[in-house]
């Protein structure tokens, strides 16, 4: 499985983004699909997960992005987004893209077996 994040960029406080991830390889419609990302001198972070369970999706945020962010999924084109709104100087960070088999530990970035590259988010106050 190979994950391509895209997207990333300049924006000035209060401005949007949309991150865009490509799935590629082993059949995408079951995976758990997530958003984490990582400022520098910080650990990495836990930003968005989505995953379906027969014909519901389900999204969980983390607290400091709930209202902001939204992760969605186009299982057609393999594809999974972030849409960013409001944006914040704390939100400055390398956005990556992961993938996981399963529904468990989906807020710990250490079960998740796929990673992209990371697309770089810089907000500007």
């Amino acid at each position: 499985v190979q994950l391509q994040a895209s997207g990333g960029g300049l924006v000035q406080a209060g401005g949007s983004l949309r991150l865009s991830c490509a799935v590629s390889g082993r059949t995408f419609s079951t995976f758990a699909l997530a958003w984490f990302r990582q400022a520098p001198g910080k650990e990495r972070e836990f930003v968005a997960v989505i995953r379906r369970t027969g014909v519901t999706v389900y999204t969980y945020y983390g607290d400091s992005v709930k209202g902001r962010f939204t992760i969605s999924r186009d299982n057609a084109k393999r594809m999974v987004y972030l849409q960013m709104n409001t944006l914040k100087p704390d939100d400055t960070a390398v956005y990556y893209c992961a993938a996981k088999d399963g529904l468990r530990d989906l807020y710990s970035g250490e079960k998740y077996e796929y990673w992209g590259q990371g697309t770089e988010v810089t907000v500007s106050s």
